[in-house]
């Protein structure tokens, strides 16, 4: 019951911002000044995805948009192009969350990686639309690749480190109740 209650969901609803501008303070080090052959996983969207799956209401999508839309300022991306589709894809597997209840984490992850590959298959195609300049196809494609490979890390760090779990049916009823 007490993973249920408002100050626990109000405390996570605040670390989520917490911990992405963290990972955006990180990934903008300027640790390796040498152009790279490969490209890391997308750890911002990974934790959103994972929390969307695991407990949404723990991230509500004005928060998504928010700190997706920060990144993209600040990784100098299209202002709103990736928030928009970052919040699309969390809402949709937020939607996905019920029926995930009882599922297996193959599963769940199939899920996860069908949408991070949707994600970045329609960001890469509405920037070709619009003709802005990207990153070799490789590159992106060794990026889906690294994402989806750490999904089970974002799931392990969320679960034992910050305690972000799947609800039980009797959690799922009583925040339902409360609405």
């Amino acid at each position: 019951m007490a993973n249920t209650s408002p100050a626990r969901i109000w405390t996570m609803r605040l670390t989520f911002p917490g911990l992405a501008l963290m990972i955006m303070f990180f990934h903008l080090l300027p640790l390796n000044t040498e152009p790279r052959f490969w490209a890391p996983p997308d750890f911002l969207l990974l934790l959103a995805m994972t929390w969307s799956l695991r407990r949404p209401d723990f991230v509500p999508a004005l928060s998504i948009a928010l700190v997706m839309l920060l990144a993209d300022f600040l990784f100098q991306r299209p202002p709103g192009l990736l928030a928009l589709l970052a919040v699309l894809a969390c809402e949709y597997l937020k939607g996905r969350a019920a029926p995930q209840r009882e599922s297996t984490f193959a599963s769940e992850w199939l899920a996860a990686g069908v949408t991070l590959t949707g994600v970045f298959t329609l960001n890469r195609l509405v920037l070709v639309v619009f003709g802005v300049e990207q990153a070799p196809l490789s590159l992106t494609v060794i990026q889906i690749v690294m994402t989806i490979l750490a999904y089970p890390l974002a799931v392990w760090v969320s679960q034992t480190i910050l305690g972000v779990r799947k609800l039980s049916p009797s959690e799922a009823e009583t925040l339902m109740s409360r609405r």
